[in-house]
């Protein structure tokens, strides 16, 4: 069973050419995304510690996007490329989670569901940068990120089938695919991962 579902909208052309202009805002929004995605599941280990079947998962995912905030600051290290001084708020992240619902069990999913798709868009967009650069080395390290990505998408999904009825979660998991493709289609393109 395919546990993730293909996200409905492409990055539109422009969007890596925008990356490619400025690749060191990109490695900057890089980094924060990489932060937010481990407190991100560390909140969620937090929120819903009874979620014994998914803690693991979660804490082993926190723990490798905090790895890839290492991996990706080593980067900016070596290209002289400072941490912004604050993490500005993500307008794509901001549109998902104004769509999520209330009541306390619907969000658990709403909140699964949402972080699989950020994990797929990110495994698309790191895809797109792996295609586009020319530096062997930078290149690897976009492909092991798609795939880690792809990876992680599918391990939200599998959480969320822990705890809810697959119809139910499939479901829901069209209904927010179609609704990020909207909201990826609206947003402006700059050299950031959304």
């Amino acid at each position: 069973m395919k546990l993730s579902l293909d996200i409905a909208e492409a990055s539109p052309p422009g969007w890596i050419k925008a990356v490619m202009d400025d690749f060191d805002a990109f490695l900057r929004d890089h980094a924060d995304c990489e932060r937010k995605a481990s407190a991100m599941a560390l909140s969620m280990v937090a929120k819903y510690p009874d979620r014994t079947a998914i803690l693991p998962d979660l804490i082993d995912t926190a723990l490798e996007e905090l790895e890839h905030f290492k991996l990706v600051y080593q980067i900016m290290e070596m290209r002289g490329v400072q941490l912004p001084a604050s993490m500005p708020e993500d307008p794509y992240i901001r549109a998902l989670m104004a769509l999520m619902k209330t009541p306390v069990l619907p969000r658990f999913l709403d909140r699964l569901l949402v972080a699989s798709l950020v994990e797929m868009r990110g495994a698309e967009r790191f895809r797109l940068v792996e295609e586009a650069l020319e530096d062997p080395e930078l290149k690897r390290f976009y492909k092991m990120l798609w795939t880690s990505e792809a990876k992680h998408g599918n391990i939200y999904v599998k959480m969320a089938l822990q705890y809810f009825d697959e119809k139910e979660v499939y479901d829901r998991l069209r209904w927010w695919i179609e609704q990020e493709g909207r909201i990826i289609a609206s947003l402006p393109l700059r050299a950031a991962l959304h």
